[in-house]
């Protein structure tokens, strides 16, 4: 159900901080809808590699950025609502996931036009109600203004563990780094969020803090 003015918990972070099983545990137990912006990029690197652009160029990548034909789509399931961005009707959702296409993500998200239609794009996604975002510069750059702002962090050692229990060989101090010092919307903490260091909770005891944390930031009914 829609409300007036719905809630958006913005939930940024490093790579393998748990941003994103942490944010539909935390949609789940609201009833929010579920929005990964780092899909949205994903889905663009994916795009582009499929018409052949070069993703070093700025100036190809902002142009299919611009001309490509999307549209922001929500479904459910198992009991998570969330939203995807379509591309001619289609979500690459398996795509998006293959290393061709997480090493483009970086050279593509670094545009600063792609930057601010995504901007754009992710806050059109408040027609879908209450929700919980999940990206790097949700509480910084996408929804500043929301006053459910959360940064997730873990020791360098504990995500790079993480990651290659997933099966994912990641620099992940070098992508830290191209993050923060990304030109447009780098990853920092937003004013006011509240920062949790996850490296020695389960994802069952970060998801529980972060509900704790966003009940005592609602209005009383």
């Amino acid at each position: 159900m829609k409300t007036k003015h719905p809630i958006v918990i913005a939930l940024d972070g490093t790579s393998a901080s748990g941003k994103s099983t942490n944010a539909k545990l935390v949609a789940r137990a609201l009833g929010y809808v579920y929005v990964d912006t780092g899909a949205m990029y994903r889905t663009l690197a994916w795009y582009c590699l499929q018409k052949r652009v070069d993703v070093n160029d700025e100036r190809a990548v902002a142009s299919a950025c611009r001309t490509w034909k999307t549209k922001l789509d929500c479904v459910e399931k198992d009991g998570l609502r969330s939203v995807r961005l379509l591309v001619e009707g289609y979500f690459p959702e398996k795509e998006i996931r293959l290393p061709q296409t997480a090493a483009a993500v970086a050279h593509v998200a670094a545009v600063p036009k792609v930057r601010a239609w995504m901007k754009k794009t992710q806050r059109d996604c408040i027609q879908f109600g209450n929700l919980v975002m999940e990206g790097r510069d949700i509480g910084t750059n996408v929804f500043p203004e929301t006053d459910y702002k959360f940064y997730l962090d873990a020791t360098l050692a504990e995500r790079t563990a993480r990651r290659t229990a997933d099966g994912v060989n990641e620099n992940l101090a070098a992508r830290d780094q191209r993050d923060s010092q990304r030109a447009v919307a780098p990853l920092m903490i937003a004013l006011g969020a509240k920062v949790i260091n996850n490296s020695a909770m389960t994802s069952a005891q970060t998801s529980a803090l972060l509900l704790e944390e966003i009940r005592k930031l609602m209005p009383a009914k």
